[in-house]
C-alpha cells in the first residue's frame, strides 16, 4: 500500500515536471514568434519606405534632389556580383539611368568577365557610348557629349600585378647589373604605381564605386584604383531604383571631396 502511494506520488512529480517544462517551451517559441514578427514588420516598414522615398525622388517631387553638382563624380565604377551580371537588360537600364543623371565616364566590373563578354550587346542599346580605350584623353568634345565605358573582370587585376612585377624586375636587374649594386631593393608604392602606368593598366581611380549584390565587397576590384574611392552598398541588381540612385549620387556630391587624391 504505502509502495502505492509513493509510486502514484512520484507519478504526479514527474507529470508536472513535464506540464512545466512544456510550458516554459511554448513560452519561449512564443517570444520568438513575437519577435521574429516585430523585425519582419520593421523591415517591411523600412522597405516601404524606401520605395515611397525612391518614387518621391524619381518623380521630382523632392526638391532637393532635383538639381546637384554632377560633375563631381568624374569616374564611376559599378561592381556587379557574377551571377546577377547575366542580367544585361538591367545593367543597360542602369547604364541608361546614369547618362540620363549626367555620369560620363564608367567602368563595369564583375569577377568573371561575364559584362566583358556582353560589351557589344551593351554598347549597341546605347546611342552615345564608345569603349574607355578607345577615348582620346585629350578630345574635349568627346568626353563632354559621349559616355565612354570600361570593362573590367578579376583576371585584369591579376595580369597588371604580374606585369607590373615583372616590369619591375627587369628595371632593378637592369639598374643592379650597370651599378653592381647587389644590395637589397625595396619598392615603394609610387613604384608600384609607376610600373602599372607604364605597362597601361593603372586606369583612373573612381570617384565612387557602387556595389550590386548580396556580398558588401567590391568583389576583387583593383585595389590599387580606390585608395579614396567612395563604396556603395547598392543592393541586387534586379531590386534597383532610380530614385535611390540619384540619392546616392546627390549624397556623394553634397560630402567635402578628399583634395587628397
Amino acid at each position: 500500500m504505502l509502495l502505492a502511494m509513493e509510486f502514484r506520488n512520484e507519478m504526479r512529480r514527474s507529470c508536472s515536471d513535464s506540464y512545466i517544462v512544456q510550458i516554459g517551451k511554448m513560452g519561449i517559441r512564443l517570444v520568438w514568434h513575437i519577435l521574429h514578427l516585430l523585425v519582419s514588420t520593421f523591415y517591411v516598414a523600412l522597405g516601404m519606405t524606401h520605395v515611397a522615398e525612391s518614387y518621391l525622388i524619381s518623380s521630382g517631387l523632392w526638391k532637393k534632389y532635383r538639381a546637384f553638382n554632377k560633375g563631381k563624380v568624374r569616374y564611376l565604377a559599378i561592381v556587379v556580383e557574377s551571377e546577377e551580371a547575366y542580367q544585361t537588360s538591367n545593367i543597360i537600364k542602369l547604364l541608361l539611368w546614369l547618362e540620363s543623371i549626367g555620369v560620363k565616364h564608367i567602368c563595369l566590373y564583375d569577377a568573371e568577365g561575364i559584362m566583358k563578354k556582353s560589351k557589344e550587346a551593351i554598347l549597341e542599346k546605347l546611342n552615345n557610348a564608345t569603349l574607355f580605350e578607345k577615348a582620346s584623353e585629350h578630345d574635349k568634345l568627346l568626353s563632354e557629349n559621349c559616355m565612354t565605358l570600361e570593362f573590367a573582370s578579376f583576371s585584369d587585376g591579376k595580369e597588371a600585378v604580374a606585369k607590373a612585377a615583372n616590369f619591375l624586375l627587369r628595371k632593378y636587374m637592369t639598374s643592379t647589373a650597370l651599378n653592381g649594386n647587389q644590395e637589397e631593393n625595396t619598392f615603394t608604392e609610387a613604384q608600384m604605381a609607376d610600373a602599372l602606368k607604364a605597362i597601361g593598366c593603372n586606369g583612373p581611380e573612381p570617384d565612387l564605386l557602387l556595389v550590386y549584390g548580396p556580398v558588401r565587397c567590391h568583389l576583387g576590384f583593383p585595389a590599387w584604383r580606390i585608395r579614396y574611392t567612395e563604396i556603395v552598398h547598392m543592393g541586387p541588381l534586379k531590386l534597383m531604383r532610380y530614385g535611390s540612385l540619384i540619392k546616392t549620387i546627390y549624397k556623394f556630391t553634397m560630402v567635402r571631396q578628399n583634395f587628397g587624391k
